[in-house]
């Protein structure tokens, strides 16, 4: 009897849980461990055959000046790009949880932006940049919009930031809706009748009680930023001179440009190990801060 339902148990399990399984098994498991294997070869992506040449393509990243260049980028591009989402995305989220009649709609316009895909941000904004912003500074004199936005190296990056943040910060607002509508409010109505002010209110009560809502918020944003790829692609192409040149970016010119995919899946394996550490602490961090209601 017992037998019997472990297998009906094991077939159910089966039927509903295989069809996934083996679809990621094939799509994601198979790629990387083929990936880690190809890393350690001269292959070029195209051969039929690959040489193994041990830890040299690892040695090479090391020595590699523009993958140094690119991670630089990426790193500084994921600070500002990370704070900006979650601090848009949440002060989003505070208004629309107002009692304003317009709220659902704006929730849907702030929204809209992450339906857009990356490669599509990137050329909407390119000409926003390039012939909007142009207009619009001979018709006013501001010299804001008259700044090389995508030919100069500092506002260039500052771009890629305004893209990124434009695009992610409405997903993020749902999420910090989701915690703020679910927060108590006898907690908060207590606090206003004891004399607290709506900073001291949303520092002490509210801010601690969304905990979960910004470990995920910032786990998204980190991967966002760090893998972030098509809207650099398609807005500068890494450049000027490569300096908005991010990993992800450099990754792909190397594997598929410059047809050294061992050299190329070696980098992306390093990357991996580093942002799977980055994520793994800032999880740890916020996770140690969250309390209950």
């Amino acid at each position: 009897m017992n037998r019997g339902i472990w297998s009906k148990q094991w077939m159910q399990q089966v039927v509903f849980t295989g069809p996934a399984t083996a679809a990621f098994a094939i799509i994601v498991l198979l790629p990387f461990v083929m990936g880690m294997y190809y890393s350690f070869t001269d292959w070029n992506g195209v051969a039929g055959t690959a040489s193994f040449v041990g830890l040299d393509n690892f040695a090479a990243v090391w020595k590699d000046d523009g993958f140094r260049s690119s991670f630089s980028f990426t790193i500084k591009f994921t600070v500002v790009a990370v704070i900006l989402t979650n601090l848009v995305g949440f002060l989003l989220a505070l208004l629309l949880t107002q009692p304003l009649k317009s709220r659902n709609t704006l929730r849907t316009l702030f929204f809209m932006p992450n339906v857009i895909g990356g490669l599509l941000l990137g050329f909407i904004w390119q000409f926003i940049f390039v012939k909007g912003f142009a207009a619009i500074g001979n018709a006013t004199n501001w010299s804001f919009f008259n700044l090389p936005w995508l030919g100069d190296e500092a506002t260039a990056f500052w771009a890629v930031v305004i893209v990124s943040v434009w695009s992610g910060a409405g997903y993020l607002m749902i999420i910090y809706i989701a915690a703020l509508i679910n927060v108590p409010k006898d907690l908060t109505e207590a606090a206003s009748i004891d004399g607290a002010t709506p900073m001291q209110r949303l520092r002490h009560i509210t801010v601690p009680l969304i905990m979960p809502a910004v470990t995920i918020s910032l786990f998204l944003a980190l991967s966002w930023s760090f893998k972030t790829f098509d809207v650099i692609l398609s807005l500068t192409k890494g450049g000027p001179y490569n300096s908005t040149q991010s990993v992800a970016l450099n990754i792909y010119l190397e594997a598929f440009q410059n047809n050294r995919y061992g050299l190329g899946t070696a980098k992306a394996f390093i990357f991996f190990l580093i942002v799977a550490a980055i994520t793994t602490l800032q999880v740890w961090l916020t996770k140690r801060r969250e309390v209950q209601a």
